[in-house]
């Protein structure tokens, strides 16, 4: 068989099709973006190869010289753009051309709004490169070649924007890849070369390799330069700097560089909220540039997605995603770190291993949690971006860091009843501040969202005294609170968890008014206990609830209700347990309930009772028929 017979047609994966469908209809306002996504891909293929030969430097073919090359054909309408890097095979290029190895890929697309301007951000995150070919090209071809691969198994895939592609084996003299567009009509200005070398100049003169065009000879005319182009072959020159961005002083990388660099390394097309770089020389030698992006990718809840930072080692690429240098509550930010300290043969199981990487990490991540007590002391609107993009995986900080679990406390931000909305803008900061001076405590309450949080019956006798409660709703929120303990020297009290104690905020008439009412209604406690031994552990007067008749308490060393959900929801098996059933004697229906002679009756209303408090904290009824059946049944008795 020829090499050329072996072509095959092929249909795209279905969630590649939807995106070249959004690709191809214009989501980028921004056109030229394009040309940066290829470039940015063919910096990271030389990078590849340049990292796999260092084990083999018989994929170099002789040709060390590495770079990436940007030439057009105005009569032809097309743009090229070629690398000498590591190339594909015809199994990557199906993999990588033909589908999108991503997990997450159906939950991204759902996130679509249909929104073009807030749909291209959600494309960006995604990292959809190559597919940006189709905003200017009516077709694409790729050619390919991977580096040590014999020449006959050189590769060409061409896409007409359509529900299929073509690929083909074809015999190529060099290694890399080169990618012809076809462009459409309305887009022929892109195979221009001022155009395309001001484009070049703007989106990647921070790439480290050099980024070639054809040399022009500026003393002649273009139809004698086009000629003299023809008759010898073409001088190339480098349009960009061609030096890496972090190797330069922060005094010589202007804002929109550092910005453009951000977009190279993160695939993302939004502009960071803030960035640190930063060089390190002495008993550890390193640069880093790390990004806070201005949101959070459509995977930021996947635990186990790609994450890290661009990993060089002495300027020479090793690895996209080293994870090791940043805690997993860090996962978001994105950069570049650059050491002299590491063998450029290092891996990721040689890093796990290496005895410099705990130091390093220390250091980064200290100078990530800086960055942003930064950002939240001297740009509020900022930080508050960040927190509505990020906080909850913030929040996941103080069980993984004990050593920062008090400079992640300050960073945190909570909904509170001093201002009831569910905006999370409270620092615990702004909380302690406020504090009444006989208070030890910060309280708390958390619920299953913010209005059942904010409604919750434990909050009224807070309320009563004036005294502020963080309202927690987010899914982390109850495990947070497990493990942050205390912030300022004051501990952390669940206001639905345990017996509640308020020291001094109570008056001594009011702690001998609730022992009075504990004796008061003894025999109604017991009747109730009796009532409802199947479903709590413990009856007893509030002294929480002031216009509520009755509330559930989670017992002192058991598992919140938040929790508990949040587990179930896993499929892990939680431990049983019985609420604390708490009911307040001043209220009308507990005066009632405590004039019932009727047991069967007394029963049915207390059961009423226990199940409304159990609705009233965002609970599900085991039976909510039996619940509506007693409740009419009492409503009929009433009406006669």
């Amino acid at each position: 068989m020829s090499v050329a017979a072996n072509k095959e047609t092929r249909g795209f994966q279905t969630e590649a099709k939807q995106l070249l469908h959004l690709m191809i209809h214009s989501l980028y306002s921004n056109k030229e973006i394009f040309l940066r996504e290829l470039v940015s891909n063919a910096s990271d293929a030389v990078d590849k190869l340049r990292f796999e030969a260092l084990s083999d430097d018989s994929l170099f073919e002789g040709d060390s010289d590495l770079r990436v090359r940007v030439s057009f054909d105005k009569d032809a309408g097309t743009l090229t753009i070629a690398d000498n890097g590591i190339g594909m095979s015809r199994d990557e290029v199906i993999e990588n051309l033909g589908t999108i190895a991503k997990s997450g890929t159906a939950q991204f697309l759902e996130k679509l709004t249909g929104d073009q301007k807030k749909d291209a951000h959600l494309i960006g995150q995604f990292g959809v490169g190559f597919y940006s070919s189709f905003i200017v090209a009516k077709e694409v071809e790729v050619f390919t070649r991977r580096a040590g691969l014999d020449k006959s198994q050189g590769v060409h895939w061409q896409c007409t924007g359509e529900a299929e592609f073509t690929v083909e084996d074809v015999e190529l003299e060099n290694r890399g890849t080169r990618i012809v567009l076809h462009l459409k009509d309305e887009q022929l200005d892109f195979a221009d070369n001022w155009r395309l070398r001001s484009i070049i100049k703007k989106y990647s003169d921070h790439i480290s390799i050099p980024v070639e065009m054809q040399k022009v000879d500026y003393d002649v005319s273009d139809d004698e330069s086009e000629k003299k182009a023809d008759a010898a072959a073409p001088e190339w020159e480098a349009i960009n700097s061609a030096t890496a961005l972090w190797t330069r002083s922060r005094s010589d990388v202007s804002d929109e560089e550092y910005k453009e660099f951000y977009k190279h390394v993160s695939h993302d097309h939004s502009d960071p909220l803030d960035w640190s770089h930063n060089r390190v020389e002495g008993k550890l030698d390193y640069t880093s540039l790390l990004y806070v992006p201005a949101r959070a990718p459509f995977d930021m809840y996947n635990r186990d997605a790609a994450r890290g930072l661009k990993l060089y080692v002495q300027r020479t690429f090793i690895m996209d995603d080293a994870e090791q240098f940043l805690p997993l509550y860090l996962r978001f930010i994105k950069g570049v770190v650059d050491s002299n300290d590491l063998s450029l043969n290092v891996s990721r199981e040689i890093l796990q291993k290496e005895a410099n990487i705990d130091a390093m990490r220390s250091a980064l991540t200290k100078r990530v949690l800086d960055m942003l007590s930064k950002m939240a002391k001297n740009d509020a609107e900022k930080y508050a971006t960040f927190w509505k993009e990020f906080g909850q995986v913030l929040k996941e900080g103080p069980a993984e860091d004990f050593a920062n679990r008090e400079k992640i406390a300050k960073l945190l931000r909570f909904a509170t009843t001093h201002n009831n909305t569910a905006e999370q803008n409270q620092s615990l900061e702004d909380y302690v501040a406020r504090m009444k001076p006989e208070q030890k405590h910060i309280y708390y309450v958390a619920a299953e969202n913010f209005n059942t949080a904010k409604s919750s019956p434990h909050l009224e006798v807070f309320r009563k005294k004036g005294i502020e409660v963080l309202l927690l709703s987010d899914r982390v929120d109850e495990w947070l609170m497990g493990h942050l303990m205390d912030f300022d020297g004051k501990s952390f009290q669940d206001v639905g968890k345990g017996a509640l104690d308020l020291g001094d905020l109570d008056t001594e008439e009011e702690k001998k008014a609730q022992e009075e009412s504990a004796k008061a209604h003894a025999d109604l406690i017991d009747r109730v206990k009796k009532a409802l031994d199947a479903h709590v552990s413990e009856v007893r007067v509030t002294h929480r609830l002031t216009e509520s008749p009755a509330c559930l308490v989670v017992g002192e060393h058991d598992m919140g209700a938040q929790m508990r959900r949040l587990l179930e929801q896993a499929g892990q098996k939680v431990p049983d347990s019985k609420p604390i059933f708490e009911i307040n004697p001043e209220h009308p229906l507990v005066t009632k309930l405590d004039q019932e002679p009727d047991e069967d009756r007394f029963a049915d209303l207390a059961m009423v009772l226990f199940d409304q408090a159990h609705l009233a904290e965002g609970g599900h009824l085991e039976d909510p028929a039996l619940y509506v059946a007693r409740l009419n049944k009492l409503l009929l008795e009433l009406s006669h």
